[in-house]
């Protein structure tokens, strides 16, 4: 199995990239999102998938294990593949997904090529608990503000899931509790009243 490749990209299609590694061309199926970022002649290194049939071996490739790890959770879906799990993705970043799974946002699923309204509910429904902590609202992604200083954006809402963790609820219900405190109080409330709101939403 292939686990990861790191080569110059020779061409890229629609949908896929040819990634040359060693004068070994690889054609490697991708993300709208992903192939928006790439252009031939660039090095880049990507996490893949590989999907072994009978009549042939198909490559998905991402720009990160979490990335990849959300291609396959979505595969859990009744109704999802490959190819409607990468226009998830192709739509809406892994940061992106969590946080519109944790509020129930079905609407963003929908945005996605091939995912209809009912598809889009399963999709948040199913994957309601499997959230990953500290991805909702990309808390763990540090960016660059204005004047060159990097911020961590929510550092509220982070410290807020870390403080409900530590008091003995799962990462998922954690972020899912403060997902809902945000969209109450707002994105500027501060730690203690997300957790408290939190707090008030977990003993529901």
């Amino acid at each position: 199995m292939i686990g990861k490749l790191t080569g110059k990209v020779d061409a890229i299609g629609e949908s896929f990239l040819i990634i040359d590694v060693g004068g070994v061309g690889y054609e490697v199926q991708a993300s709208a999102r992903a192939l928006r970022n790439l252009k031939p002649g660039d090095v880049a290194s990507l996490t893949i998938d590989t999907h072994v049939r009978e009549d042939a071996i198909r490559l998905f490739g991402f720009q990160s294990e979490h990335e990849r790890s959300w291609f396959r959770t979505l595969q859990t879906i009744q109704g999802v593949g490959a190819k409607v799990a990468l226009g998830v993705l192709g739509v809406l970043s892994p940061q992106d997904l969590a946080t519109a799974i944790a509020l129930g946002n079905w609407a963003a699923v929908e945005e996605a090529p091939g995912v209809g309204k009912k598809l889009a509910q399963r999709i948040v429904a199913e994957l309601k608990d499997k959230a990953p902590p500290l991805s909702v609202a990309g808390l763990d992604v540090p960016t660059a503000a204005a004047g060159g200083k990097v911020v961590i954006p929510q550092h509220a809402a982070a410290e807020a899931i870390s403080a409900l963790t530590n008091l003995g609820y799962n990462p998922a219900q954690a972020s899912s509790a403060v997902a809902a405190a945000m969209k109450e109080l707002g994105a500027d409330a501060a730690t203690a009243q997300l957790i408290k709101r939190g707090l008030r939403e977990l003993a529901r």
